[in-house]
Order: C-alpha cells, then structure tokens, then sequence
C-alpha cells in the first residue's frame, strides 16, 4: 500500500471517532516515523509498569503486550484492554486494525482532556516527553492548510 492509502484510511478512521482527521495523520505520521505500518518497538518501562503478571498466559503474549505496533505505535496491552481480540497482537500492523485502536485510544485522551489537545497528546504518548505535544502539532499543517485541533476534537 502506498501513503496516500494510508492517509485516506486514517481520515475515514479518525472520522469514525469524531476525531480531527489531521490530527490522527499526524500522530501516524509521527509514530510510525513516515507511515511506517511494519513499525514496532519494545518498551521495557511500560511493561514492567502496565503489563500484568498472568502465569496462565504464554510469555509471547505477555512480552508482546509490551511493544507497540503500526501506524498509531498502539501499546500491545492498551489495544487489548480496548477490546483487541485478535490472536498475534502483531495484526496492529495492519493499518485499518492499528489505526481502528489507536483512534480509540487517541478519542479517550482527548475527552479526559476535553479543550487541551497538548495534555490529550501527552496522555497518548503516556506523558514521558513533554516536547512530543509540539512534534505531532507541527505536522498538522502538513495536512491541511488551517485547522483548529480542539474545536474539531469536539472541544468548547
């Protein structure tokens, strides 16, 4: 698939979820570094932080809840507790999949921070890098001329 697939999957997604369509492009186009879908990364803190010790589980499935996947980088265990079921938590990297969970993810930042885009991008990234704000808002315009990210968010 080409970008321009992706981004027309990602506006219909983010469309989906009452979501600016230019805000959800630039957090892919940040995550995945490009539109990456194939991108994935270990996070150690998270999942020393998050993942639930469960013996009944396999360890590939506990480990795989630590990475985060695709297009949206969705953490293995959010994606599970928004209602992923797939088998292989590898199919995050399919867009329509990481983009359907990363939109879910990315809505219920925003109305825990209704007005705030930066605190709602903040809690998206699990707030490590205050700077994070500031690198997706700057890609904003990259896809559309003049948007106003709260407002659209569903913001008064």
């Amino acid at each position: 698939m080409e970008i321009a697939t992706f981004i027309k999957i990602a506006r219909a997604t983010a469309q989906a979820h009452r979501l600016p369509e230019e805000l959800v492009c630039a957090v892919a186009d940040h995550e995945s570094g490009g539109w990456n879908p194939w991108a994935v990364r270990y996070e150690a803190e998270f999942e020393r932080k998050y993942v639930p010790v469960n013996p009944a589980k396999q360890p590939t499935e506990h480990y795989a809840r630590a990475f985060s996947y695709g297009l949206m980088q969705i953490m293995g265990q959010t994606a599970r507790e928004l209602g992923f079921i797939g088998a292989y938590l590898t199919e995050l990297c399919d867009p329509g999949i990481g983009l359907e969970f990363g939109c879910r993810k990315l809505r219920r930042c925003i109305d825990a921070h209704p007005g705030d885009t930066r605190a709602a991008l903040l809690a998206y990234n699990g707030g490590g890098n205050p700077k994070y704000p500031d690198l997706v808002l700057a890609l904003v315009p990259k896809y559309a001329a003049s948007v106003d990210v709260n407002k659209q968010a569903g913001a008064k």
